[in-house]
């Protein structure tokens, strides 16, 4: 009796056995998904950057994390609408942008900053005719004769309004070319890594870069995620730190046409910089 007892439970044990390790395995091969929003057409030239930083940090851990898939969101998203879904768990689960108080309070950054100083240094866009009225700037009460053109929600917004820069806003990024083409404001700011790709992309709509003028205020461009999701924001500050170490942070960085032109006009010290505080 007893060897026939044995003989259906060694299998039974067997079968439950393997059903555990499958399992086990399964849940180990589980595969993070990411979604992305979808990137504007007016910024191909640099914003790619992000998704490579993403997966290169991903890559990073993905030994003891495991493996991940990265796609992009269907559907061009306003920044505000990018904030809307992060923060409630809706279409997208990872942005990148600049940081703000009311950004960190509803959203979990990542703070490891993304573009170094880039993000910290400001030209202008404006219209090819207005070169020389932008040569006569020579302080800030004299920029703040003109009005600036801004996203809605966008970081630089409260920057300029508390240095008292007049600005007009859009809640779509896109929607700001047009603006400035049809006289609406007088200067888009854009930050060192995006200004000459947005130019060149723009420039047979008659814009062009104004050649003597950096605004200088410190906004950290950050990952950020939703509050409900902090493992997945410290994978991606582990990665980060790791591709930091490694260099192969660095490589990417410098492998962007857009940052290293940036980075040289920094460089030159050759532009007027007016210092603004930033926002509270």
């Amino acid at each position: 009796m007893t060897a026939t007892l044995l003989r259906t439970a060694i299998p039974l044990l067997l079968l439950a056995f393997c059903g555990v390790l499958n399992a086990a395995q399964s849940t180990a091969q589980a595969t993070l998904r990411i979604v992305l929003p979808m990137i504007h057409p007016s910024a191909q030239e640099h914003a790619h950057y992000f998704p490579q930083l993403l997966r290169l940090a991903l890559d990073k851990t993905a030994a003891t994390d495991g493996p991940y898939a990265i796609e992009h969101y269907g559907h061009e998203l306003t920044s505000p609408r990018q904030s809307a879904e992060l923060k409630k768990d809706g279409v997208i689960n990872v942005m990148w942008d600049g940081t703000n108080p009311q950004r960190e309070r509803e959203l979990l950054p990542v703070r490891v900053s993304l573009l170094r100083e880039l993000n910290d240094y400001r030209v202008f866009l404006i219209r090819a005719d207005q070169q020389e009225r932008f040569r006569a700037v020579r302080t800030l009460d004299d920029l703040r004769q003109l009005k600036a053109g801004v996203g809605v929600n966008w970081p630089s917004a409260d920057v300029l309004r508390r240095n008292g820069l007049p600005v007009v806003t859009s809640i779509s990024y896109e929607s700001l070319f047009p603006m400035l083409v049809v006289k609406r404001f007088d200067y888009l700011p854009r930050g060192a890594h995006e200004a000459w790709g947005e130019q060149e992309l723009h420039a047979k709509e008659g814009l062009v870069l104004e050649s003597t003028i950096f605004l200088h205020y410190r906004v950290p461009h950050y990952f950020f995620v939703s509050q409900s999701n902090p493992q997945l924001a410290e994978r991606i500050e582990r990665g980060l730190k790791l591709a930091q170490k490694d260099g192969s942070w660095d490589k990417l960085f410098n492998s962007i046409p857009a940052f290293r032109h940036g980075q040289a006009e920094i460089n030159a010290h050759k532009r007027r910089v007016f210092e603004l505080q930033a926002a509270e």
